[in-house]
């Protein structure tokens, strides 16, 4: 997926990161559970997600049609 990331970061910090994001793509982890598995702050952590394809904001149809009106 990554494989030039070791270069770029230390091989564990990515693996964290990698693990981080994994679970919280799950719905396993909060972010900011997530983020301090990583050992990143949140925000940071929220900006990496991108880089992996996982969206920031998980809404289910359901979740989207309640805070349409909000808007």
């Amino acid at each position: 997926m990554h494989s030039n990331l070791c270069v770029t970061l230390p091989c564990g910090i990515e693996l964290r990161l990698a693990a981080a994001v994994k679970l919280y793509e799950m719905g396993r982890l909060s972010s900011g559970a997530a983020a301090k598995l990583a050992g990143i702050p949140r925000v940071v952590f929220l900006s990496k997600l991108a880089d992996y394809g996982v969206d920031t904001f998980r809404l289910s149809p359901h979740d989207l049609a309640q805070e349409t009106p909000l808007v």
